[in-house]
This record gives structure tokens, sequence and C-alpha cells, in this order.
């Protein structure tokens, strides 16, 4: 025998009771004949409390009890035959007419005891059992409408009653014998007390209605049918990645259960547990889905945790003084006057030292219990051995429950380290023994960000999600977008990887979506978007979006950026850029920003700042963190020059190789950035820097290949115009390179503290002497690699290897 429970949702409309009546029909086909519980229709229970409350205050019910009655009667009208309605009409309007005097008593006195709430909200259940039992009766014959609170007996405690287990065990043993042969249609959470009145089991009364049938009767399985697949990893509705478990262990649902996860209550569970009967979840409008069994016995698990639960409002109150150290009964004394004022208490941390308590209550709870240490330890609190009670509001708890964390290490590691690196503060900590749960508090504004985090980090079998702010959409922005869409499925596959594009800006407009932006329609999206572009207002809503995983990408060439990568480490959230300007600027900032983003546990990557698509910066830090030491560093790092020089041979002009090298993305807006030397110096100086110099820009040495009218001419026009007359300078730069058998080369160095860059002809015997088109080269002199350097070479310019080596980097973040 079974016993089924349905929910609110379950019972809520025409269609999900159709559902309902096919689930009991296949239980029918298979010989089986179910204790079936049933809850109010969904919403009606607050709408019972809402029209007490308010009569309680004095406002008018009489519009809200014939919405409700109308809502009940369009159900029979929709599933009973014709001929069945009137008796079903007959009871339900005696249900509403008793329901009617009830709230007409509360509003002439104006007073709601818990007694006659309990009686006024038992209507919910009362008229959905009775309602449902009169449409089963039209397809299973003997259908039998049970109330509740004449089989389970409780004590006077209205609102959350104590069952007499022995008594009510006897009952209903007794009654399903008397009428086994008939379908028991039985009203959920009420009960009654042995003075016949109505009382009510709580929070989740009518799943715990039916641990209590079922353990009564010893049940082969008891059943909570629900609107969602089973329990879930996480809350559903801040995880779009939470998946249903298949399994879980009495102790783990309860865990989970009373940390926020609200599809079963861990009273429920008891009466199942104390018999060892399983529990199974399941949907309504999902049928044929397994759901999750809670049994004594699951097989094991390669998960390090089952779930991630959460309570989304909780304030904490923090006691302190060195009145409470070594004080034995300080704890009795003050949890005892809690209990004996109902104040529950949802955790407690305590500091090893014993010098304060930090604890959790409802928020509603918090004033009251203040007031009430405040009362208890007033004698403390003059002598200053107690300082003032705190009470932090908004606060929120995220617990990971699962019997494996027992036997895996770093399960604290791996919680904590999500939580730092997308920089959410941890207010208090609370392990218990058994470790089957790590809860700790947070910010509640947190929760979402914390939840999305923490899922990430510990199911790996998911992918991770990184959410992207990209600022630019020239070429390297367009091309890191078109890269990123091709290259969706590979990245989740391969590298367990989903990047979604939270926001993009580029100085004209600017859009978000915290789901991610389609990166197939974001050049109209964009340019459709209200939202003007506006740098700050970008940084702050891409703060206050304040999502898990974010990463700020900056493929501009504009200084203004720059100024908000402080900002941003400060919000825990990691920079990749193309952008040479930051880490070129005074040495102090270069310093700074790298600083702060350690110091915040986020990453700066900017391996495009040097060589492209490249591993330039990358094998430089390689070298470095393995002990080796740098002696000095050749490279040609101007795709644009290398271009350029590769070119310019022949009878062609060096204008007409600048001018295509510019029509091919090669240069930068002004080829004169390139040319001059200056883009160049850039990357030497960052090199310098990362390979431990405390270098600035004016002590990088450069030879300009350019003359001092191309320099200075006023626009990029005047330039070229300008590069037409010096035509005969640089056709003897060519010739007498020709002459020697040489070719020209633009190479910096970097040797014994000081950089430079020159233009140069080397012959056959330089490693620099063989390049083509925008190819880079660089060659690292080290103690390790002193004969033959280690040399990395390949195309330094161009928007798919500069966008590539941005998509590298953001990759790399999702690494970590």
């Amino acid at each position: 025998m079974k016993v089924l429970k349905f929910g609110g949702t379950s019972v809520g409309s025409v269609g999900s009771i159709k559902t309902l009546l096919e689930i009991l029909k296949a239980e029918d086909e298979q010989g089986s004949r179910p204790v079936v519980v049933l809850s109010a229709m969904s919403g009606v229970t607050n709408l019972l409390i809402s029209m007490a409350e308010g009569a309680a205050e004095g406002h008018e019910f009489t519009a809200q009890l014939a919405e409700l009655e109308k809502r009940h009667f369009d159900v029979v009208k929709a599933l009973l035959d014709v001929q069945n309605q009137n008796p079903a009409f007959t009871r339900l309007k005696i249900h509403f007419n008793q329901l009617e005097e009830l709230l007409q008593g509360v509003l002439t006195l104006r007073e709601l005891t818990p007694k006659t709430r309990d009686q006024i909200v038992s209507y919910g259940e009362r008229c959905s059992a009775l309602m449902v039992s009169k449409i089963a009766a039209q397809h299973f014959g003997n259908v039998l409408f049970t109330d509740a609170a004449e089989l389970i007996k409780t004590d006077s405690s209205f609102g959350n009653a104590k069952v007499n287990n022995e008594l009510t065990d006897l009952l209903i043993r007794n009654y399903y014998q008397e009428n086994k042969d008939s379908l028991l249609i039985v009203t959920g959470f009420i009960a009654g007390n042995e003075a016949g009145q109505t009382t009510t089991l709580g929070r989740g009364g009518s799943d715990y209605t039916a641990a209590i049938l079922g353990a009564a009767l010893n049940a082969e399985e008891i059943q909570i049918w629900t609107d969602v697949n089973g329990m879930m990893t996480a809350d559903p509705r801040i995880v779009k990645k939470a998946f249903p478990l298949e399994e879980l262990t009495y102790t783990e649902a309860m865990e989970l259960s009373y940390f926020g996860a609200k599809v079963i209550y861990p009273p429920t569970m008891i009466p199942a547990f104390l018999k060892k009967i399983p529990i199974v979840i399941k949907n309504t409008f999902e049928p044929a889905f397994r759901g999750t069994v809670i049994r004594h016995d699951c097989k094991s698990s390669t998960l390090p945790i089952k779930g991630i639960s959460s309570i989304n409002n909780i304030s904490i109150l923090n006691l302190q003084g060195s009145g409470m150290v070594g004080k034995s009964g300080f704890s009795g004394r003050l949890f005892s006057l809690l209990a004996r004022e109902q104040i529950n208490i949802i955790l407690i941390t305590q500091s090893s030292s014993e010098h304060s308590i930090t604890f959790a209550v409802q928020p509603d709870d918090a004033g009251k219990a203040q007031r009430l240490i405040e009362q208890e330890f007033e004698l403390e609190l003059l002598a200053n051995k107690l300082e003032p009670v705190l009470i932090e509001r908004g606060q929120a708890i995220l617990a990971i429950v699962g019997e494996n964390m027992k036997q895996t290490p770093g399960m604290s590691g791996k919680l904590f380290h999500a939580l730092g690196r997308n920089g959410v503060n941890v207010r208090a900590i609370a392990q218990g023994s058994s470790e089957y749960n790590i809860s700790v508090i947070i910010s509640a504004a947190d929760l979402s960000k914390a939840l999305n985090a923490v899922h990430d980090a510990f199911f790996i079998e998911l992918t991770k999600t990184l959410h992207a702010f990209c600022l630019g959409t020239g070429n390297i922005g367009r091309t890191l977008f078109s890269q990123l869409n091709g290259h969706k499925e590979y990245l989740e596959k391969n590298n367990g990887i989903q990047v979604k594009i939270a926001g993009i800006s580029n100085t004209r407009k600017m859009m978000f979506n915290s789901d991610g932006l389609s990166l197939d329609t974001w050049k109209d999206d964009l340019a459709e978007s209200i939202h003007t572009a506006d740098l700050p207002a970008f940084i702050a809503k891409m703060k206050e979006m304040n999502l898990p995983n974010c990463v700020f990408i900056d493929n501009t060439a504009s200084p203004k950026p720059i100024e908000f990568y402080e900002e941003v480490f400060k919000s825990n959230i990691s920079v990749v850029t193309c952008n040479k300007i930051g880490n070129s600027a005074s040495f102090s900032q270069y310093k700074m920003f790298r600083d702060t983003a350690r110091r915040h546990g986020v990453d700066f990557f900017y391996e495009t700042n040097v060589g492209a698509g490249l591993p330039i910066i990358r094998t430089l830090k390689d070298l470095m963190s393995s002990g080796d030491r740098i002696q000095c560093i050749e490279a040609i790092l101007s795709g644009t020059i290398s271009y350029i020089f590769n070119h310019f041979k022949g009878d062609v002009s060096f204008h007409d190789v600048v001018k295509e090298a510019q029509d091919k993305g090669y240069t930068e807006p002004d080829p004169r950035d390139d040319l001059s030397g200056r883009d160049f110096m850039r990357k030497i100086l960052i090199l310098a820097r990362d390979a431990g110099h405390e270098m600035e820009e004016a002590e990088v040495e450069i030879e300009s290949v350019l003359p001092k009218a191309c320099l200075e001419a006023a626009t990029v026009d005047d330039f070229y115009n300008a590069l037409k007359t010096e035509d005969a300078y640089f056709n003897d730069l060519k010739d007498r390179a020709l002459k020697e058998k040489k070719v020209l080369r633009y190479i910096g160095k970097l040797e014994n503290g000081k950089a430079s860059i020159t233009l140069q002809m080397v012959d056959e015997n330089h490693p620099f002497y063989m390049l083509s088109g925008s190819d880079n080269i660089i060659s690292f002199t080290t103690d390790r690699y002193k004969e033959r350097p280690l040399v990395v070479k390949g195309p330094g310019a161009g928007a798919e290897v500069t966008a590539a080596g941005v998509f590298a980097d953001l990759i790399n973040v999702g690494a970590d």
C-alpha cells in the first residue's frame, strides 16, 4: 500500500486535477489502492489567512469569499457530471457558510485567536478533499472523503500542534481496516485535539499528514506529488543549471530541507525515517519522470555534495565581551531564554576563545531577541562585561550538504575559494561534527551570485559559466564575438566552460542581459538599444548585476577604461585586456593593478598587450616562476612594422606598403602609433616590468623609423602625403640593405636592465632574418636557454590572432 500526497498546484486547476486522476488510474491498473492526501488548492491557504487577518482589522471579506467559492464551484462544473453536481455543491456550500460565520465572528470581535485561525485555514483542505473525492467517485466507485481531524490527534498547540503518536496510529489503523476497500481521500495539514477542536500541523503539514499515515499503516512508499522534478541540487529559480537528484538519504534530505529546500519539510521525514519507508518526490506535471527517492539505503554517489540549500532572509545577532569567557552556563542561560519565548535559532557559531556568540533568527524575531537579551543580561551590560547586542539584517544562509563530504578532503576550501573569488564575504560559519553540512552566513544581496558560483564549483560535470562584459566592438571585438559563437559547443564539451556576454558597449550604445546576449544578432540589438553609451554607468551596471564569475574585457585602445580597472578589481571582477595603455603608463599604476587583482583573488590577463595571440607573456612568466633568470630578450614585437619591412622590396614604395598594412587591419587607426615606435615601446616596457624591472617609459631608448616631417603631420592624410615626399629616404634604406645582402628589422632589446628599440640591418646569420608576413618573433636568453635561446614566433598583428589571444585569456579565467 502507498500513500500519495498531492500539493496545492496538483489540485489547483481543472487540468492538474485531471492529471491527478490519471495518476490514480495508473495505480489502480497496477492493483494498488493508495491512501490519497490533499492540500488546499494553490493560493487558498494564503487567501484564508489574509481574509482572517483582514477581518481582525475590520476589513470586509465578502468579495474574497465569493471568489474562493466560485473557484471550487468552477472545478465541480468542469469535472463532475451534471447529475452529480448538486450533492457536491451542497456539501461545499455548507463549508463556505461555516467559514463565513467564523470570519464574521472575527470581524465582529476584531480578534483572531490561534484556535480560530486553525479552524478557518482548515477549510482549504476540507474543500479541496471533498471536491476531489466527489470527482474521483465517478472513476473509482467507492471513494471516501476523510477528515484527518478525526484520525490525527494532537495537543492544543494551535498553529503547530504536537501529535499523540500512539493514539493517532491506533485510530488510523482501525479506520483503514474498516474502509480498506475504499479509496480514501484525506485532508492534509489539519488534525484535532482530544476535545474535538481543529488544530494544524504547521509548515509542511500536508506532507506530515502523509508521513503519519504512511508510518501508521507501514506503507511500502510515500509519494509527494508537487510541481518540480524532485529535490534539486539548488533552488532552480536562482540557479538555472540546478538538476534533480536521483536519491538522497534521510539525513541529506533533512539538512537540505531545513536550510530552505521547500519541496519537503523536515518533520515530514521523521515518521518515515523511523519506519525506513522510502519517500518519493514526483512532479504532477511530468508523472513519467522518476523524481527523487529519499531512502535509508542509498547507493554510493560520485557527487562530493548532494545539494546547495539556502535561506534568503535572516538576521544575525552577535554577543561578545569578556564576561562570556570561561563562564559556565552562559550559553545555556542565553538559549533557554530564547527557547522559552519561542524564538527559533537557525544557526549558531561561537569563537573558540568564548569571547563571542553569533546566531541567526528569522527577521521578525530579531528585535524581540535583542530586547530579551538586554533584559536578561542587564547587569553584565552595565558592567561592560558584555558589549551591546548587535543585529545585522539582510543576511542569508548558504549550506552545502552531502554524506560524501566527510570522506572528501578540501570541501571547505572549494566552498570558500568559490565564494572568495566572487567577492562574497562570509559573516559566520557553522559545521557539524557529522560533516554532512557546511553552512555560511552571507549578505542576502550576494546570495544569487554565491549559489551559482558554488554550484559551478562543486558540480564539475556541468559547464562553468563566465559572465563577460565587453567594451569595444571594433575589429577585435567583432572577431571575438564571432569566435565565441563559433566555438560555443567545443568550449562546453572540451573545456567545461560556457561564456555568456552579459554586457556590450561601444562609444554609441550599450546593452545588458544577465542570461547572455545573442551573438547572432548583437549588432542589430546594440543598434536598437535604448541605452546611450556611458562608461561609468556601464561599470556601475556590471557591479549592480552582481553575477558570478565575472570578466571585464577591454577591447579598446582608449585610456578611459583604464581609469576603472582598480574599481573593477575591487569588485572581484577579473580583467582581460588587449589595451596596452594601462600596463605601459607609470610603474606605480602597473604595480597597483597586479597587487589589487591579487589581493581580491581575481585574474588580470593581458597576453595580447605584447604579441597578439602569441604566448609571450605566459612564456616569460613560466620561465620566471620556474626559477630561471632572464639574461637578454630580443624581439620584433610590431606585426605592423614586420609586415611593412617584409613587403618593402622591389619597386613598391614605402607609402604603398604602409597603406596596404592599414587596409588589412594591421596598423593602429593612426599608423604612426606603430611606426613611431611608441606602440613597440609599450610592449618592451611591459615585458621589462614582467621580467622584474621597475622601468618607466622615459627609460626606453627609441629610434624612430620615420623622418620628423612624417611624425609631425597634422592628420593621417597629411602623414601619408609626407610619406610620399620622403620616398628617397626610404628607398635609400632599402637599397643599402639590398647591397649588403641584409634586411631591415626594427628590433627591441632588454639586457642588463636597459631597453632599446632600433632599426637594424641583419644578415642571414641572424635569427630574425627569415621573417614573413606580419610575424612577431622573440628570443629569450636565460640561464637555462643560454647556448640556444628560446624563440617564440608567429603572426603578431590582425584582428583574428588578437581576438584569439583575448579568447585564450578569457578561457584561462574560467580554468581557475
